[in-house]
């Protein structure tokens, strides 16, 4: 339980970071016991930091925050006394363009790995390719710009034929190419095992159940694993 509040705790902090005023500093939020704490001293924390920087999928949508993807990673890192905490920095509706808007206030902490899942909702929403390219790209020069050490894990996404095949395959193939010309890992297809199982996914038949989300962090964990320490 101790460790469920630390990691909702700090979903709470990246949400007023998200939200606040960058020049209030005495800013206080609440953990999940309703207990008052300062943003100053939320920050000053010596684990290594996951954000995982996303859309409705990182944050969870229509399950508890619990139950999302994120919070399952916790739990394994925690089971295996892995000194990180892991922060879902993910907004329903966000599209790529959305998440470069907002990156700068993510980033007012040091980030050790830095996980993107976006674009899903460009792709839903027929956006043009070479944009959605573009913006990712712009969010992954931010992230190394801010720190160059930070290890930055991409998320690939696919999408239903809506769009057209053509639009669907180059859509597809976005992601390799984004993480073959920065060399950072990459997980092949998010969704990989849940999309079209209707068992594993919400009435909307695209975001997945509590279910569904333990085969996306075996997705996510397969490629994060490798350079944890």
């Amino acid at each position: 339980m101790q460790k469920l509040l630390k990691f909702r705790y700090f979903f709470l902090l990246l949400f007023f970071f998200s939200c606040g005023d960058s020049g209030n500093k005495e800013t206080s939020v609440q953990d999940s016991k309703g207990t008052e704490v300062s943003q100053t001293n939320a920050v000053e924390n010596d684990t290594k930091v996951i954000l995982f920087y996303g859309d409705s999928l990182t944050a969870g949508y229509g399950i508890k925050l619990e139950e999302a993807f994120p919070a399952l990673i916790q739990e394994r890192l925690d089971s295996l006394g892995l000194n990180y905490t892991v922060i879902n920095s993910g907004v329903s509706g966000e599209t790529s363009s959305g998440g470069l808007n907002r990156l700068n206030w993510v980033l007012n902490q040091k980030v050790d790995v830095f996980v993107l899942e976006l674009g899903a909702n460009d792709g839903l929403r027929g956006i043009p390719l070479n944009k959605t390219q573009q913006n990712l790209q712009a969010i992954i020069d931010l992230v190394l710009e801010k720190n160059a050490d930070t290890r930055i894990i991409l998320a690939g996404m696919q999408i239903p034929p809506n769009m057209g095949p053509e639009y669907t395959a180059e859509f597809r193939n976005i992601f390799p190419e984004l993480a073959e010309k920065n060399e950072i890992p990459l997980i092949p297809f998010l969704l990989e095992g849940v999309a079209g199982n209707p068992d594993l996914n919400l009435e909307d038949g695209i975001h997945p159940t509590a279910e569904g989300h333990q085969i996306l962090r075996e997705n996510v964990w397969k490629v994060l694993k490798g350079g944890l320490q």
